[in-house]
């Protein structure tokens, strides 16, 4: 384990222990009377994002290597089961430390935001599509990207240009994007009212006058490409380079992070495996604004 991911272990299990302490109720409930956990809720979420820093795919596995490298930092390391439970409970957890270290940046202020989906998949035969727990939210689907079709679910972004989740949603394959993305914005209202005035550079798929006048009334821009036969719209020259930006950002989290490879097979467990590689995003681009470094969304320093 490098120095660099060290360090940000240590700030992010920090951050999350002073949040719990100022807000207890953010800890997953318990008994009130029990045997008090040796692993502490703070060290369960920092041991989660590092395990999706470092390409661990498989709770086993990374429980093996924690036990064999990191006793130095968690001197106690509960067993697979135990472990997948008490993740699964601390979804909220997770959730709310996205939201904080978010706003703990310098790009949480930036007035351009991006918005996509990006497929999910949670399973390739057909008796997986039967039998799976999953059924009936995950459903087959088409990547026009990609010119695939596939069987899971979409993970829709709301993001800066830098990279930073401002907001997300997870929903089966076919949910119309401009529908998730309006509940995105109403989940938290004050969102848009923080950001006046916001740019929203979307694909093509965002279109509907309605849509755009909903945006419009929460003093939101939409900024895309033009559809077949329609004029071209204002901004249009600034929407190539901009998308590229949109594509790597989902590559980051495919590629570097492993979205794909989540493993879940329950809706619990497929919704906290890909919030904790949302919040490995978060905590490293929130842990190289406090640093310094030129790039936000570099995880170099910490995949290895």
């Amino acid at each position: 384990m490098t120095t660099e991911l060290n360090t940000l272990a240590t700030a992010l299990y920090v951050k999350i222990d002073d949040q719990l302490r100022a807000f207890p109720d953010l800890a997953p409930a318990r008994p009130a009377v029990g045997i008090k956990p040796r692993l502490s809720d703070a060290e369960l979420v920092t041991l989660a994002v590092m395990s999706a820093l470092l390409g661990f795919t498989s709770e086993r596995r990374w429980l093996r290597y924690g036990r064999a490298h990191l006793t130095g930092m968690f001197p106690y390391l509960p067993g697979q089961s135990g472990y997948n439970k008490r993740l699964r409970a601390a979804i909220g957890l997770v959730r709310h430390m996205i939201q904080i270290l978010g706003r703990d940046t310098t790009w949480w202020s930036d007035d351009v935001w991006v918005a996509d989906s990006t497929p999910v998949e949670c399973g390739r035969s057909r008796q997986t599509a039967r039998r799976s727990a999953l059924a009936g939210w995950a459903e087959y689907g088409y990547c026009a990207s990609h010119s695939r079709f596939f069987w899971g679910l979409r993970l829709h972004l709301l993001c800066t240009l830098s990279g930073l989740p401002v907001a997300f949603a997870l929903t089966g394959a076919k949910a119309d994007e401009r529908s998730t993305l309006l509940g995105m914005l109403q989940a938290d209202p004050d969102l848009a009212a923080r950001h006046p005035q916001q740019t929203i550079i979307a694909d093509m798929q965002y279109y509907g006058r309605d849509f755009e006048q909903t945006l419009s009334h929460g003093d939101l821009r939409l900024l895309r490409k033009a559809r077949k036969g329609e004029p071209p719209r204002a901004g249009s020259e600034l929407f190539k380079p901009l998308r590229q930006t949109i594509e790597s950002i989902n590559q980051t989290l495919k590629g570097q992070l492993d979205l794909e490879r989540h493993g879940g097979r329950t809706p619990a467990g497929v919704v906290i495996r890909i919030i904790t590689r949302i919040l490995a995003l978060t905590a490293v681009i929130w842990h190289n604004d406090k640093t310094g470094q030129p790039t936000a969304r570099s995880l170099t320093a910490y995949d290895h």
